[in-house]
């Protein structure tokens, strides 16, 4: 005997109570295994997927796309199978259109569940309206809800039938493919130079919700303007010495460790050793009071699919070398595959930029709150400076550093700065303890 279990919004972590359905991965009537990610929930920090509590059939949805839920909402249902049952049994049948019968006939069950019934080739002219009759019931429901014209979805199906991945993969990585424009009686469109129109049934600009991510990004970076006093210190620092070091030693360090030698290790180090020697720029402000903090918590600011996250380097002074560099390479990949947790995300005492990986040549860094500073690193470019009275050409980096400087005096800012800038010219200095 068959029966429904619950698919409930789970503990979302950390001052955190609700999130936005992201998209589900499942349509009602699909088989679903246990543990198989059912649905995407979107906080404020990361997309946490939702698992299926059993094996089964996605029996009910009660949240669709864009709901903005709590925790322990009941989002679905997964029907638990009883013995005897398939899926097979107790999925909905595809319909398959009278004008498609004859060809459906030649279609084995496998491919009917698997929703890969083909359609009509008519539906590839531009010519011809579109319509979605002639597509399997799943992917009927993602075109209309999405608001798709199928022409323009690449087809991976057999015979080149359309699928529901390909219309996923298409909402992942939406491609504009232009068509060839034409003329009604009661509406024409000309085709600028500077532009190629899309078909008429395409509008010319899309207005989508921001993510909730995107939001709570622009809340904090706002709320940082708004309240701390921010001020931003520069200097421009020699990287002869680093890159002569990762030279020598890149190929034995990443033999040994195995994990490249980048420049992360050596600003974190870098910075660890001036907030050190300048504790106000590790603490922070809240209320009336100023909070000291003795442990150095980084966070490494990276640009995720989903927008700006920092992953936090948890404890960076009792790491060394190696140990900084697997953990940013760790943080790094699971910010590429959306896979940072709360964890992850929460805390941090002070936050290194590194803008300069897109190019950036120098750049004022909005404070993280409530941290009071942030480094901002940029493009390594080479240029003429005068070293013991001679014009050298050497690879020369813009720090920034912003502080909030209702804590922190200028002098303490541009000591700071000072500080990080006389390590990376003179690695010895901190690998020495000097």
């Amino acid at each position: 005997m068959s029966q429904n279990l619950e698919i409930k919004v789970p503990t979302l972590g950390e001052s955190v109570t609700e999130a936005t359905v992201a998209r589900w991965l499942k349509n009602v009537g699909e088989s679903v295994a246990e543990d198989e990610t059912l649905v995407e929930l979107e906080t404020d920090k990361i997309t946490l997927e939702v698992s299926a509590p059993t094996a089964g059939i996605l029996d009910s949805i009660f949240m669709n796309k864009g709901s903005v839920v709590k925790v322990g909402t009941i989002i679905g249902a997964v029907r638990k199978l009883g013995a005897g049952e398939t899926p097979a049994t107790q999925a909905p049948s595809p319909v398959v259109p009278p004008v498609q019968a004859e060809k459906a006939t030649v279609v084995s069950q496998e491919e009917i569940i698997e929703e890969k019934v083909p359609f009509q080739t008519e539906l590839h002219s531009h010519n011809q309206p579109t319509t979605n009759r002639n597509f399997s019931p799943s992917v009927q429901k993602l075109l209309a809800d999405h608001d798709l014209n199928p022409a323009h979805i690449p087809a991976s199906g057999k015979g080149e039938r359309l699928t529901k991945g390909d219309i996923l993969d298409y909402l992942e990585n939406p491609k504009t493919t232009p068509t060839p424009t034409h003329t009604s009686p009661t509406h024409s469109r000309p085709e600028p130079e500077s532009r190629n129109w899309i078909a008429d049934d395409e509008r010319l600009e899309k207005r989508v919700p921001m993510s909730r991510l995107r939001l709570r990004v622009a809340e904090r970076l706002k709320q940082a303007q708004n309240t701390a006093a921010i001020l931003t210190t520069f200097n421009e620092v020699d990287m002869s010495a680093i890159n002569n070091l990762r030279t020598r030693y890149k190929d034995s360090f990443e033999k040994k460790y195995g994990v490249k030698l980048g420049f992360m290790s050596f600003f974190v180090k870098s910075c660890i050793y001036a907030l050190k020697e300048i504790p106000m720029m590790n603490s922070q402000i809240e209320g009336e009071e100023i909070v000291h903090k003795n442990y150095y918590d980084i966070g490494i600011a990276v640009s995720a699919p989903q927008g700006l996250v920092v992953p936090i380097l948890r404890d960076a002074d009792q790491l060394d070398f190696a140990g900084i560099e697997k953990e940013v390479a760790v943080l790094g990949l699971k910010a590429k595959e959306n896979k940072l947790s709360m964890e992850d995300l929460s805390g941090g005492t002070f936050t290194i930029s590194n803008g300069g990986i897109f190019g950036s040549l120098l750049s004022t860094p909005i404070l993280n709150p409530p941290q009071s500073g942030i480094l901002g690193m940029h493009k390594i470019q080479d240029r003429p400076v005068v070293v013991d009275g001679k014009i050298e050409i050497r690879p020369m980096m813009y720090l920034a550093l912003s502080y909030d400087h209702r804590l922190i005096d200028g002098r303490e800012a541009v000591t700071f700065l000072v500080q990080v800038k006389e390590c990376i010219e003179n690695p010895g200095r901190f690998l020495l303890g000097l």
